[in-house]
């Protein structure tokens, strides 16, 4: 199995816009100014491509999903899974039409993510189906259990991300991706048991978020599955990859766009 870091950043990216406007002035460690040079502060939005036996399995359409797939050159997607519908996951899904030419890919999520794509891309699934400017052939089916892709088994792990009542992290095979979490059952825990790869949100160094993990949190998070590898993700500019790894245990990781992954 191999995993392709697609993006790796929150929903403002990194550099943000808010830190450009303001000249750089209030960026916590100065890491909107460093990614102008240091490629591995630039983020865009979270995303990873999962691949194995010759199947590609894409895991949220981020708002930099064009920008993603051009920069890795990704030539095929089979299927899609969304682990929530805020716009930094999904509003790449107008561009997945070029992979949908020959026939349409499968989109898999909770009942709550695929309304919320349905509602906000009707044009998409409407009948009679919008004409002129191309629209991707997506099949949405809603999920709540584990399923199959290819011969990997799929497990939906139900986590708490604010309000929503469908936000999913996946299971699959050895790898656990977490990208947006707040809280985490008991029962949805045990699915992470034996966990070789962890791929998990880690927002900000210090003040405390009522929708995301922060670094002590992730660290501690981490510690209780006790994968072999943990890679951070969805990280906004508050994080210093190489000044923060100093507050991390060795088998845990920032990740970056771009990283490559062999399980």
């Amino acid at each position: 199995m191999k995993i392709t870091f697609l993006g790796t950043g929150t929903s403002h990216g990194v550099p943000s816009i808010d830190c450009m406007i303001n000249d750089f002035r209030s960026c916590p460690q100065g890491v909107c100014k460093l990614s102008e040079t240091d490629p591995g502060h630039n983020r865009t939005r979270s995303s990873i491509l999962v691949e194995w036996d010759g199947f590609s399995l894409l895991i949220d359409v981020s708002a930099d999903f064009r920008q993603q797939v051009l920069r890795e050159s990704v030539k095929k997607i089979d299927s899609v899974l969304i682990t929530h519908g805020h716009a930094d996951h999904v509003t790449g899904i107008p561009d997945i039409r070029s992979y949908t030419r020959e026939k349409p890919v499968p989109l898999y999520g909770s009942e709550e993510s695929v309304d919320m794509i349905r509602k906000s891309y009707s044009y998409v699934f409407e009948y009679p189906p919008c004409t002129g400017g191309g629209i991707p052939q997506l099949i949405t089916n809603k999920v709540d259990s584990p399923f199959y892709l290819s011969d990997q088994k799929v497990i939906p792990v139900l986590v708490g991300h604010g309000d929503l009542k469908g936000c999913f992290g996946y299971r699959i095979g050895p790898l656990a991706y977490i990208p947006d979490m707040r809280t985490i059952d008991d029962e949805n825990l045990k699915k992470l048991e034996g966990t070789e790869i962890l791929v998990l949100n880690c927002l900000r160094r210090e003040k405390e978020h009522p929708t995301h993990l922060i670094l002590p949190q992730s660290v501690e998070f981490a510690r209780r599955i006790s994968p072999r590898r943990c890679y951070f993700i969805h990280m906004c500019h508050d994080i210093h990859y190489e000044l923060d790894s100093r507050n991390i245990d060795p088998f845990m990781e920032f990740s970056r766009d771009g990283l490559k992954v062999e399980i």
